[in-house]
């Protein structure tokens, strides 16, 4: 008789021990769930971010584009008139910016 106390003791005490292992177990679990949906949280509001910064690059490079495109018809513009007023001003102006970026295209 006392071996079938003692097996029913390490049956309870096996029951309890495997409890224990099912509520770990569970607790474990959970706890990789909540991690799992912060870190996915993380990766999609630094997915947004990234498309953000992205956007406001290309906006400024249009931006700036639209600017170059202003000012090289304003040039144009400056450039046609001053041949047509000021032919030769306009040559010896043309030849001294050569002869610049040429002295430093050497250099």
């Amino acid at each position: 008789m006392a071996a079938s106390t003692t097996s029913g003791g390490y049956q309870k005490h096996g029951s309890d021990f495997e409890e224990r292992a099912r509520n770990t177990a569970s607790d474990i679990s959970d706890k990789a769930s909540e991690l799992t949906s912060k870190a996915g949280a993380q990766v999609e509001s630094a997915i947004r971010s990234a498309e953000r910064t992205a956007q406001q690059v290309a906006d400024q490079g249009r931006e700036a584009g639209e600017r170059v495109t202003e000012v090289a018809g304003n040039f144009k513009s400056a450039v046609d008139k001053s041949v047509r007023e000021q032919p030769l001003a306009t040559l010896a102006i043309a030849a001294g910016l050569g002869f610049v970026v040429g002295a430093l295209w050497k250099s």
